[in-house]
């Protein structure tokens, strides 16, 4: 794997059904955070950048979005 790949790594509060994302986030310092679905990890990944990755993370931590 290069420096340019994406390591991708599951979140610890993934659950065991499957509905997960993966986020690499080896390529932070690029300015760029990508996402994929864990059950397609062959198909597109969504591209964030990371000031906007870093607010939601804040948002979803402080609640801001509830429980499901």
């Amino acid at each position: 794997m290069t420096a340019t790949e994406p390591a991708w790594f599951k979140s610890s509060y993934s659950s065991n059904g499957g509905d997960c994302i993966e986020v690499a986030g080896n390529l932070v310092a690029s300015g760029a955070v990508p996402v994929r679905d864990s059950k397609d990890p062959e198909g597109p990944a969504l591209v964030f950048p990371t000031d906007a990755w870093s607010a939601f993370v804040s948002a979803v931590r402080s609640g801001e979005f509830g429980t499901v």
